[in-house]
């Protein structure tokens, strides 16, 4: 946790070079500067001051919350919002650590972003117990499970080709966060390095192999019943077109996974959409003879938790290899799936002789719509007219360009399966599942989208959250204040740990520890000098395109208790 508050007992051990001297930290802020970073989020503390002074001679934008998990989730929002890379600051130790949950996510999820982090002075490092405020044993090790790769930068000519090195590995896929360490002496101290003019930072090539797309090739064009998975790495490596012409080609039904959600259009002829976890989609993509998967490990909830057993042959495309097999065996190609996708598309066009698709005598197109069909039988038969109307007149609600992120709340279930991301961006917690991921992920888009120029009014977000979730971010409407971000906070307040409450009725009867005294959450935002509104649910639609027309932050609350769909992989 920052450190803003610490005492002249606890003043800075390394000396102050004093106003207007260029200092380690200027190296950083111009380096990011040239490598096109325009916002850093995080929070000031006693061993990255180097970082903040210099941040006062540069150009960079800086946002400063209130808890540093939300920082990186906030830097991670920004980046999913604009494509661009999300720049975060940490201060040593208990600052570092508070991170590590939301840098979780963005590793889980393959988000680019670039992790300062300070560190105690030099002569603190290599496991000497000095005493010093904030040590560490191995700072840089307690993000090994959630970074693509860990520097420390012992001095400061090393700086800009560090920072240059991670920016290039944050955005070469499988992309993700990549952190930096420097000292706390090693940010103050003078330099003689010269100012930072230019740096280059362009994403590895990560092609397929010619052997794999020839074999791939090779199973489609005889494909019976070709079908595809689309996961987040589909959006991630920008294959949208390509998957769109392939599905076309080969008339092959197309579904999305909660990650994948918005990869392909929702309303096409041969959408499955994303009822991933109904076991309707599950028995036809177990009957597909050849699955292409992109961008997906067919884990957990992609395999309906596990119950997919496919009869046919697989074909996985996955820019990072430990997913190539990990749970199916298939023909594995590791590649950067915009790459991979465009490879096949080319290799299609040239083909000839391509097996018409038939579904045991039915065009793919007829089973699509059946499927669904069959999809909306079932929910409409759970007593469900209340969760199917209250998504729905969010929907309704929405516009249809605007970016959308939610938190682990029933809600957010529910939007994995039934939300149609038209233009925006559907983008939800599911890479971790950690709570607390939408309100500051909301707010690090918002501000991305003004960054990157949005007109006025089009850069505004929706998060979505329950009242548990909200209560993990709940200081960040301070930020949004302090900022004016355009973030609409929509909170579904149950009173408790929604999802959890239902799994442990269903498994044992009854919930235990699932029950939380929560604040009244309308006097709560208003406190923090945001509006804020509560509605029943039938009123969630108005209240919300009241809050996409006000400017600034604004909350909706609306009190009620929404139920799941029946799990089909514990009941068929």
């Amino acid at each position: 946790m920052g450190d803003v508050t610490a005492g002249a007992a606890a003043a800075p051990a390394a000396k102050n070079p004093g106003p207007g001297v260029r200092n380690g930290g200027d190296l950083v802020v111009e380096t990011l500067e040239a490598l096109g970073a325009k916002t850093v989020f995080g929070i000031p503390g006693q061993h990255a001051l180097g970082l903040f002074d210099a941040m006062g001679r540069g150009n960079l934008q800086f946002v400063s919350s209130r808890v540093e998990n939300n920082s990186a989730f906030a830097a991670d929002g920004y980046s999913r919002a604009t494509g661009e890379v999300g720049v975060l600051f940490l201060s040593t130790g208990p600052g570092a650590l508070t991170s590590l949950a939301g840098l979780q996510e963005a590793y889980a999820t393959g988000v680019p972003m670039v992790v300062v982090a300070s560190q105690i002075p030099l002569e603190g490092l290599g496991a000497r117990r000095k005493g010093m405020l904030h040590q560490l044993d191995d700072q840089k090790a307690s993000a090994a499970n959630v970074t693509k790769s860990q520097r420390l930068i012992q001095h400061a000519s090393g700086i800009p080709s560090a920072i240059q090195d991670a920016w290039t590995e944050a955005i070469s896929s499988p992309q993700g966060p990549v952190w930096l360490e420097i000292p706390q002496n090693v940010l103050l101290d003078p330099i003689m390095v010269p100012p930072v003019e230019d740096a280059l930072a362009e994403a590895a090539d990560n092609p397929p192999r010619v052997e794999l797309v020839r074999e791939a090739v090779k199973w489609l064009q005889s494909a019976e019943r070709p079908a595809i998975i689309a996961g987040g790495g589909t959006r991630r490596g920008r294959a949208e077109k390509s998957l769109l012409s392939i599905a076309e080609k080969l008339r092959a039904p197309v579904i999305c996974t909660p990650g994948g959600n918005g990869a392909f259009p929702w309303n096409h002829e041969l959408a499955l959409q994303s009822w991933i976890e109904d076991r309707y989609m599950t028995d036809l993509l177990e009957d597909a003879d050849v699955l292409v998967v992109i961008g997906s490990s067919l884990g957990e909830v992609t395999s309906n938790y596990f119950t997919f057993e496919p009869r046919g042959r697989i074909i996985q495309i996955d820019a990072e290899p430990r997913v190539l097999e990990s749970n199916r065996p298939g023909l594995g190609i590791r590649a950067d799936a915009g790459q991979a996708l465009a490879a096949l598309d080319e290799a299609l066009d040239a083909g000839a002789g391509r097996t018409a698709p038939t579904w045991h005598g039915k065009p793919p197109e007829e089973l699509v719509k059946e499927s669904l069909a069959k999809v909306r039988a079932r929910l409409e038969s759970q007593d469900l007219s209340k969760e199917l109307t209250f998504m729905a007149d969010i929907r309704e609600a929405v516009p249809a360009d605007m970016q959308t992120f939610w938190d682990m709340t029933i809600a957010a279930y529910w939007g994995w399966s039934c939300w149609d991301a038209r233009e925006g961006q559907f983008h939800s917690a599911q890479g971790a599942g950690g709570l607390g991921f939408g309100f500051p992920a909301a707010i690090g888009a918002a501000v991305g989208l003004e960054t990157v120029g949005r007109p006025a009014g089009s850069a505004r977000v929706l998060a979505v959250s329950g009242d548990g979730s909200s209560m993990y971010s709940i200081s960040e409407l301070a930020t949004a204040r302090q900022h004016n971000v355009p973030v609409t906070w929509l909170i579904v307040d149950d009173g408790g740990y929604g999802i959890l409450r239902e799994y442990m009725v269903g498994a044992f009867g009854k919930a235990t520890a699932t029950e939380l005294a929560r604040p009244d959450f309308v006097k709560l935002a208003e406190a923090f000098g945001v509006p804020a509104v509560k509605v029943a649910p039938e009123g969630v639609g108005d209240a919300l395109k009241a809050g996409f027309a006000a400017d600034g932050p604004n909350v909706v609350v609306v009190e009620t208790l929404l139920k799941m769909f029946a799990p089909t992989h514990l009941t068929e």
